[in-house]
């Protein structure tokens, strides 16, 4: 998912020719399995740096071995994946990205490629100001961005902005839309005080991300919570997928005055994903249904096993599938194995909305694929009590809010709209009324 844990790992570092002092950028395009990956890789004989602009990465290292004879080896053990090629008479470098156990052609020529368009993303000069700050939950420290609107006071609504899952940093970046630095500053120029705060350990290499949980991150959020109260009287949480799950638990907990749930994950971690691959499954394959129906089984099956602390290896591969899809199937079982999955299957936001007392704003996308709109926003109008809740479906939205065709992974990155104007709008008019 982001509940982005979806995400290709994909790294890719050249070199130049020889140990001369040959400097300058090479770009190539990585298509894999039909996602297509801007690549640029900049090099000098200090070393050598790859972007992925797509994904927001910049600067990743790697090790690198030129030769006399033109031949190019570079790993990157970051992601365990290797890139070999030669320097072609024309200049360009071609050669074959390994990553997996899978082989990818990738070719490179001089000169660098325009990146993506966004132009939502904010550009000074601003109305407002920014503080950069860092809160603690006992010893872990988390960095973030206070946004002040003009001429603020301790009685402007405050709102602390928690990402999905995966890592991510507090303008929850993905294939270069920084949705939450757009969400700021429309909050800002209309009185809405923000926080946004990257999530633990962002950058820090030898961190294990995988091992912190789902109540790991519910308490950095509470911590956010109490930070900003030192500054406003009014503090409610916006959260993002695995974000709007937290904001609903901490309004369980009567931690927060008001919530708003971006394409907020209210079922179970387990049903989420099994809703999840049905419908990607349609989406982006042409298999029969019975194929589908019998993956989904013994995927769900899998994660009840998962649950019950069973080791992947324990998991019994189902018969009667593909290859591909029995080799998805382990995939995704070892990926269930490490203690984020293992705790996300059971979270269950639905099993506490009774005791949320405070209002309530969730907006979902009807052509979301990660977390289904109607199975999500239905257990919303079913389970929360009291008045002041608002639940909004809109049209030809994914899990971003953007406007889309399929609302396909793919897709995210081709858009150039970070988040509909209208979501936007919906969240700003909605907060004034509180």
């Amino acid at each position: 998912m982001k509940l982005t844990r979806f995400l290709l790992c994909v790294g890719v570092l050249c070199a130049p020719l020889s140990l001369s002092a040959q400097s300058g950028s090479y770009s190539g395009e990585l298509n894999v399995m039909g996602t297509k990956l801007p690549l640029v890789f900049h090099f000098s004989p200090e070393g050598c740096t790859m972007d992925s602009p797509k994904q927001g990465v910049k600067g990743i290292k790697a090790e690198w071995t030129p030769s006399s004879s033109g031949e190019v080896k570079v790993s990157i053990s970051m992601i365990g994946a290797s890139y070999e090629g030669k320097l072609t008479a024309d200049n360009q470098i071609k050669g074959n990205f390994m990553q997996a156990g899978m082989k990818f052609p990738l070719l490179l020529k001089a000169g660098m490629e325009e990146g993506p368009k966004r132009p939502q993303t904010p550009q000074p000069p601003f109305p407002y100001t920014s503080e950069e700050v860092t809160f603690k939950n006992g010893t872990v420290s988390l960095n973030g961005t206070l946004t002040l609107p003009a001429n603020y006071t301790k009685n402007t609504p405050a709102v602390v902005l928690v990402t999905g899952s995966g890592q991510q940093n507090r303008d929850e970046e993905l294939f270069m839309h920084r949705p939450f630095a757009v969400i700021a500053d429309a909050f800002a120029r209309n009185g809405i005080a923000t926080l946004r705060y990257d999530d633990r350990f962002y950058g820090d290499a030898s961190a294990i991300f995988s091992n912190y949980t789902t109540q790991d991150f519910t308490e950095d959020a509470a911590c956010a919570i109490q930070f900003v109260r030192q500054r406003f009287n009014k503090v409610g949480v916006l959260g993002h997928s695995e974000g709007g799950a937290i904001a609903l638990l901490l309004a369980a907990d009567k931690k927060v005055d008001f919530v708003v749930s971006m394409s907020g994950m209210v079922a179970s971690g387990r049903e989420t994903l099994l809703q999840q691959n049905n419908d990607m499954l349609h989406a982006m394959t042409n298999l029969p249904d019975d194929i589908i129906n019998a993956y989904l089984q013994a995927f769900g099956e899998g994660l009840d096993g998962i649950i019950a602390g069973k080791k992947p290896e324990e998991i019994a591969l189902p018969e009667m599938l593909p290859a591909s899809m029995s080799q998805s199937f382990q995939t995704a079982m070892k990926q269930a194995a490490n203690p984020w999955f293992r705790y996300f299957l059971q979270v269950n936001p639905s099993a506490v909305l009774g005791k949320i007392s405070c209002p309530v704003l969730a907006i979902g996308g009807k052509k979301d694929l990660q977390v289904n709109s109607a199975q999500h926003l239905g257990l919303l109008e079913k389970g929360l009590k009291g008045k002041g809740h608002k639940i909004v479906d809109l049209p030809d939205l994914n899990h971003l809010l953007q406007h889309c065709q399929k609302g396909t992974v793919d897709e995210y990155g081709e858009i150039e709209e970070t988040i509909s104007p209208e979501a936007l709008q919906i969240m700003v008019d909605w907060l004034k009324e509180q």
